[in-house]
């Protein structure tokens, strides 16, 4: 047998590998220490699995701010759990963001477990596709019912688009694929969930945000308008 080869680079000895793996580990803390410095100066988001979260110890997650890998096709109570679960892991001094979440329905019961910002294309992506999202629930422009329907959006909402065009208008929009269509009600969407969040800041500085949840989530119980 040819033992030439041991102890050389390619099959190192023990105090060899050794010596290897503490520079390693040095190299690796100071990574590290650089990492959360940079987190700390800089204000950057570090973002934690929410697959992993649930099972890392509080001291090793106290770096990261945010909530990733959630929205992505499992239900609803589901990602709550785990929100509810990794959320409190947190630094509770730094604003805690979930990634790519949510629906209207998902921000209150997301910011009633802890977290404070999001972002999603569901505003745009939905409003391509003739979707409009109300406080009276999620409305689609393609339907017929709107096709002769004078009446705007949302007459109560504080955006002028929703409180002038008709639906009729939005519906031949919608049905033509003009893409003023996809324009107007991509920013109708975008400033309901720009009217929902300021209404949730504002229900919490006023320590009344329980109260502001029922009453946003009984107007989407109640619906859209009667069709004509």
């Amino acid at each position: 047998m040819d033992t030439s080869g041991f102890g050389s680079a390619r099959f190192p000895n023990v105090q060899q590998r050794h010596r290897e793996y503490a520079m390693r580990a040095a190299l690796g803390a100071s990574r590290l220490r650089l990492f959360r410095q940079v987190l700390t100066e800089s204000g950057a988001i570090a973002m934690i699995s929410a697959a992993a979260g649930a099972a890392l110890a509080v001291g090793g997650i106290r770096m990261f701010k945010a909530i990733g890998g959630l929205a992505v096709g499992e239900p609803q109570e589901v990602m709550l759990r785990i929100v509810a679960e990794t959320t409190p892991m947190l630094p509770a001094d730094r604003p805690r963001y979930l990634m790519g979440v949510g629906t209207p329905h998902d921000l209150p019961e997301a910011v009633a477990r802890g977290i404070d910002m999001f972002d999603c294309v569901l505003p745009t992506r939905n409003g391509r596709h003739g979707m409009a999202f109300t406080r009276h629930g999620a409305i689609n422009l393609g339907n017929a019912r709107h096709a002769n329907d004078p009446r705007p959006l949302d007459a109560e909402s504080p955006h002028p688009v929703a409180r002038t065009y008709s639906r009729a208008y939005l519906h031949h929009l919608t049905k033509a694929n003009e893409i003023l269509g996809a324009v107007l009600l991509s920013t109708i969407n975008l400033a309901y969930y720009q009217t929902l969040m300021t209404g949730m800041r504002t229900a919490i500085v006023a320590r009344r945000f329980d109260a502001f949840r029922e009453y946003i989530m009984e107007g989407w119980e109640l619906g859209d308008l009667p069709a004509l």
